[in-house]
C-alpha cells in the first residue's frame, strides 16, 4: 500500500501528514506503530516545512508513505521530500533549553532505518525513515 500527499510548506499541513501515516497503519493493522511513526512524520515534515519557509522555498512538500509486505519483512517507509537548500542536521547533542533541533536526533533515534538523500527528480532532498520490520512466518 503506497500513499503520497503534496501541499504547499506551511506548518497547518503537518497534522494532514500525520493523518495520512495513522490511516495507512490502520489499514495494514499496525496500530501498534501508530505512536511512534506519527512523532517521527511530524519531525520530518515540520523539518522540510522549516527549511522551505526560512529558505523562501514555496515548492510543494510530498510526503510518500507505503506498507512494505515483502517475503522477508513487512514495514513503515515514510519520505519526506522538499525543495529547500541544504540537508536537515543530526545534532549529537541539544540542551535542554534549545527549541529546537531535535526532530532529526528523535527520528535517528526512533527509526529502525533512515537516512537523507537527494537523488531523484528535481531539486531538494527526501528524509526518510521505516518501521516495524519483523520477519513473516
Amino acid at each position: 500500500m503506497l500513499v503520497s500527499l503534496v501541499f504547499p510548506p506551511e506548518p497547518v499541513w503537518v497534522r494532514a501528514a500525520r493523518e495520512t501515516v495513522r490511516s495507512l497503519l490502520l489499514a495494514a493493522d499496525r496500530g501498534d506503530l501508530t505512536d511512534t511513526a506519527l512523532l517521527l512524520t511530524s519531525e520530518a515534515v515540520t523539518n522540510a516545512v522549516n527549511a522551505c519557509l526560512i529558505s523562501g522555498c514555496s515548492t510543494p512538500v510530498t510526503l510518500f508513505a507505503e506498507w512494505a509486505a515483502h517475503a522477508e519483512a513487512d514495514y513503515l517507509r515514510v519520505l519526506v521530500h522538499d525543495e529547500a537548500p541544504g540537508r536537515p542536521l543530526c545534532r549529537t547533542t541539544v540542551s535542554p533549553d534549545d527549541e529546537c533541533g531535535r526532530g532529526m536526533a528523535l527520528i535517528s533515534g526512533g527509526a529502525d532505518a533512515w537516512g537523507v538523500c537527494e537523488h531523484g527528480p528535481g531539486l531538494g532532498k527526501g528524509t526518510w525513515f521505516e518501521l516495524g520490520a519483523r520477519q513473516l512466518a
